[in-house]
């Protein structure tokens, strides 16, 4: 292993059902990597022994599927290999920091496809690679006649009132972690109405 491999994965977001949390943790062990897990009603963490260090990946629970979040900083290169073929694979968004030679590359991930490379050096920055919007007449058409975003701003209505009843009852109790908790999934429920511009 490079010791001085270093990898910042930066807002993560990949969706897994429970099938594929479970393959995911049966590929971890069959590349002998030292695990376990737990789960709670919100989090589903997998902490993986990566040499010395304990790293904890966060699957939080939404309407019966996980999403992957967080930022995680991994030194080790195999690890980061299999993380960077999971975002690939899975379609996912981040933002991958790589550190080498004084040097930093910012690699900007959607739907697992790499769309921004670029390098910093002190001040200076400079764009390697910018990926082109590609958006057809077709693509246009699809998007004025599908539904989805008011179906999906529908649900969150509903689901935001939930929240804020959850909150409450988690004020009124005093459960400061619920509280703390409750207060989070409202947070990502507001960005995703706002970009639903409900």
């Amino acid at each position: 292993m490079n010791r001085s491999h270093e990898v910042e994965y930066c807002n993560l977001e990949l969706r897994f059902d429970r099938g594929q949390i479970q393959n995911l943790i049966r590929d971890l062990i069959q590349e002998g990597y030292s695990l376990y897990w737990n789960e709670s009603e919100s989090f589903f963490l997998v902490s993986v022994r990566t040499g010395r260090r304990l790293l904890k990946l966060r699957f939080q629970r939404t309407r019966g599927r996980y999403k992957m979040v967080g930022d995680y900083l991994i030194r080790d290169e195999k690890f980061a290999l299999w993380l960077e073929k999971l975002i690939n694979d899975s379609r996912g968004h981040a933002v991958v920091k790589r550190f080498r030679d004084r040097h930093l590359l910012i690699e900007n991930i959607m739907f697992g496809e790499i769309i921004r490379l670029v390098e910093v050096s002190g001040m200076e920055h400079r764009i390697i690679f910018q990926k082109r919007p590609q958006i057809t007449v077709e693509d246009m058409i699809q998007a004025y006649k599908s539904k989805r975003a008011e179906q999906r701003a529908g649900v969150l209505r509903l689901e935001i009132d939930y929240e804020l009843a959850v909150l409450h009852d988690a004020l009124q109790s005093e459960d400061a972690e619920a509280a703390e908790a409750s207060k989070a999934k409202l947070s990502a429920m507001r960005l995703e109405s706002l970009q639903l511009e409900l």
